[in-house]
């Protein structure tokens, strides 16, 4: 943890000012990204995936609920877990609130995870959540969308995660404890926890087809993480040593 500095409020203000020119920068570049993620060319979905949601088998289309835009929160919640991800929890607890908004903004915002429809209602109810989470467990969505891979994939380390492919192979003398930690959690191995990934898929339906407009894995998401961006104007920041956070229903109060 950094050592803060003591001053006086004039030291303070006058530094203030410059960390305000920096954010105000900031800022600007994070208009322009938005900015250039709305310029990415729409790559019409051409296969027929198929949902269990709510109200039954549901295609792609169908996830819009009747909007022209729908986000995708990729929920790591494999088939083989007892409970979702721990930190994709933390961040549906932030998006949770969100999603009338965003509905009433022609915005349609769900989670899609492989575990069956019955265990994904079940951890619904457990977290007290309100958003719409569909189960993609026997189609393709998450393959293709590259947030779900085989165990085939896994141990021929042929796995392409953030639009780069990673030749790690996973194996207990290389697994990081914090991932044997967070699958436990989940009530699996870190192997089965770690075929399937966050992530962020945005679509839009215009003339009657469904478009794939843009992506975003790992770090991407980080700003989705509602906990975190308070975090980062707290005085010790993230101040973190290991996995301190826990589904919302865990903690000691």
């Amino acid at each position: 943890m950094t050592t803060p500095t003591i001053g006086t409020r004039q030291e303070w203000l006058a530094a203030r000012l410059d960390l305000l020119a920096a954010e105000k920068e900031l800022t600007r570049r994070s208009d322009e990204l938005a900015r250039r993620r709305r310029e990415l060319p729409w790559v019409r979905v051409e296969k027929d995936y198929r949902f269990d949601t709510d109200d039954g088998s549901a295609t792609l289309a169908d996830l819009f609920a009747g909007r022209s835009q729908l986000l995708v929160y990729h929920f790591m919640f494999g088939p083989d877990y007892s409970a979702g991800c721990p930190s994709c929890s933390a961040i549906a607890d932030g998006f949770d609130g969100s999603v009338v908004h965003l509905a009433n903004h022609d915005v349609t915002l769900m989670a899609v995870s492989r575990a069956p429809l019955a265990k994904l209602q079940a951890y619904k109810r457990r977290m007290g959540w309100r958003f719409p989470w569909a189960s993609a467990a026997a189609g393709d969505f998450n393959f293709d969308f590259n947030v779900s891979f085989s165990e085939a994939q896994q141990r021929a380390g042929a796995i392409e995660y953030n639009f780069r492919r990673n030749g790690h192979v996973m194996d207990a003398a290389t697994t990081p404890p914090a991932v044997v930690e967070i699958a436990a959690s989940c009530g699996t191995d870190a192997p089965t926890f770690a075929r399937d990934r966050p992530g962020l898929s945005a679509f839009a339906r215009a003339d009657g087809a469904v478009y794939h407009t843009y992506s975003t894995y790992s770090r991407g998401v980080d700003g989705l993480w509602g906990m975190y961006q308070w975090l980062d104007r707290a005085p010790r920041g993230r101040n973190e040593t290991g996995i301190w956070w826990r589904r919302h229903d865990e903690y000691r109060r």
